[in-house]
């Protein structure tokens, strides 16, 4: 992968560079946010790697301009010092793919932007597209499509819609969502899962009217059922 690197500490800018280099991807670095936004709207880069503090903004800030100015279809790492579970929540509740606190383990680091590179679709690597009632996942291009017409959704929104689909019925753990979804595996106090959980439920219409329940099961985690067939 070619990733943009927002960093601007020199030293620890030069040590992703290498990390990135020793396992094949090129990198290019940026200590401003404004020269990072000018770089990257050339649209030639396969991932972002965002610091939180920086001279002339934030990486949160960041984070939203790439969410509405390139999409959502690049993934976002963030690498800070800022490791309060509050930080982390909002750094992931307006885009992040992945929040990684340094000073960071390089093996650790590199199977994070590993993991975040097989979920960049390539022809070599579509498969076929899966119904589940009146939708299809269209896994080549990560969509999902009712009736035939296509629903937008966020990357986020269309990996737990595809996990709830897949589950069959059966009770998905919070826990469990949160470590498949967002890579997060400590308790954490957010409200992600069940905007996320609201979002699908409107754009899908999972509801009983249109043959689906989404439910919240208190204190224990999110139930797909089919009612009709």
């Amino acid at each position: 992968m070619k990733i943009a690197v927002l960093e601007d500490d020199q030293s620890m800018a030069k040590m992703i560079s290498i990390f990135l280099e020793t396992a094949d991807h090129s990198s290019e670095t940026f200590n401003t946010g404004e020269i990072f936004i000018d770089r990257i709207q050339q649209g030639d880069f396969d991932l972002f790697l965002l610091d939180w503090e920086l001279p002339d903004t934030n990486g949160i800030e960041i984070l939203k301009w790439i969410r509405k100015n390139i999409g959502w279809e690049k993934p976002v790492l963030f690498m800070t010092g800022r490791n309060s579970k509050e930080d982390i929540v909002t750094a992931l509740e307006n885009g992040a793919d992945d929040y990684m606190v340094k000073p960071v383990d390089r093996q650790e680091f590199l199977a994070r932007v590993n993991a975040l590179a097989r979920r960049i679709v390539t022809p070599e690597h579509q498969m076929d597209n899966i119904e589940f009632g009146e939708f299809i996942v269209h896994t080549s291009d990560r969509k999902i499509s009712r009736e035939g017409s296509n629903v937008e959704l966020t990357p986020k929104e269309y990996e737990l819609a595809v996990m709830l689909f897949k589950s069959g019925g059966r009770l998905l753990p919070r826990e469990e969502i949160l470590k498949t979804i967002w890579g997060i595996e400590a308790e954490i106090n957010t409200r992600t899962v069940d905007t996320h959980i609201s979002r699908i439920r409107k754009k899908l219409l999972l509801e009983p009217g249109h043959g689906w329940r989404l439910s919240s099961i208190y204190h224990h985690g999110y139930r797909l059922e089919r009612l009709s067939e």
